[in-house]
């Protein structure tokens, strides 16, 4: 699927537009699709996974679905002639990260991966940090308790093995059929506010947050939330990434990209 607008006119000056693309999915990678858009010293492709199925499409042309592992994505790079890619894809999802690595550098393609801070405990947060979604089941306990899941639909199933405690689970998609008999779910999208995190913790009677260290002010307001309340929280630590240049925000990442369009010839810009 593919959403086209118009781009890749020469530069001014008559130099070739920098091919790039945007491994994308997060606000950082709309943000940056924002300030690129309609600039013809840039020709850039988008990407979505397309695990969402009605993904918000902006002003790039959109490029919507796998490429086939890193050989699959370093034959595309390579057939597409893209000079530059930026990973600003979640920074949970280790996977295609490592897979943009190994392809830019079989394709010689330039990477950069734009990575929102990661949140850190304030004063009153009661914070416990766990390496995994899995190993959050057994840190909840043997006694039941009411747990407010916001891990990510794709691994809510690894709680099916805790039954004793009640879960309510947000997700943009709605959620496969669980195993689970004190369940409920609500398909929303953030940005939320810190009042409606509180009144919704409130009306759930949650004891316990559970979320993974995603960054961000668009679904900050959880945190926030919980240290009002007093709730405790299960924070999954972010798990290790390729090691590559790295940006927090997207007008970064397009200071990256202006360096690369007046670097000189045979230079990577970075």
């Amino acid at each position: 699927m593919t959403n086209v607008a118009d781009q890749g006119q020469a530069a001014e000056g008559g130099s070739p537009p920098l091919k790039i693309l945007v491994l994308g999915g997060t606000s950082e990678a709309s943000a940056l699709a924002a300030l690129l858009a309609g600039r013809p010293a840039f020709d850039v492709t988008l990407s979505l996974a397309g695990r969402t199925r009605a993904p918000r499409l902006g002003p790039l042309r959109t490029r919507i679905g796998g490429f086939g592992g890193p050989e699959g994505l370093a034959a595309w790079l390579a057939a597409s002639a893209i000079d530059r890619v930026i990973d600003a894809t979640h920074p949970f999802a280790v996977r295609i990260s490592a897979n943009a690595a190994r392809a830019c550098a079989q394709a010689g393609a330039t990477l950069l991966a734009l990575r929102r801070p990661p949140w850190t405990p304030q004063a009153g947060d009661r914070w416990r940090t766990v390496e995994s979604v899995a190993a959050c089941v057994p840190a909840l306990g043997a006694a039941p308790r009411r747990v407010f899941l916001t891990v990510g639909r794709q691994e809510v199933g690894a709680f099916a093995t805790a039954p004793q405690h009640a879960y309510l689970v947000r997700s943009i998609e709605p959620l496969d059929s669980l195993p689970l008999p004190d369940l409920a779910w609500i398909g929303a999208r953030g940005p939320f506010s810190v009042e409606d995190e509180v009144a919704l913790m409130r009306e759930f009677r949650t004891d316990l947050l559970v979320t993974k260290n995603a960054g961000g002010a668009a679904t900050y307001a959880k945190i926030e939330a919980a240290r009002r309340l007093g709730l405790p929280v299960l924070i999954v630590e972010r798990p290790p990434v390729p090691e590559v240049p790295v940006v927090a925000d997207a007008r970064d990442a397009l200071a990256w990209l202006e360096a690369g369009v007046t670097a000189p010839a045979g230079s990577t810009g970075a």
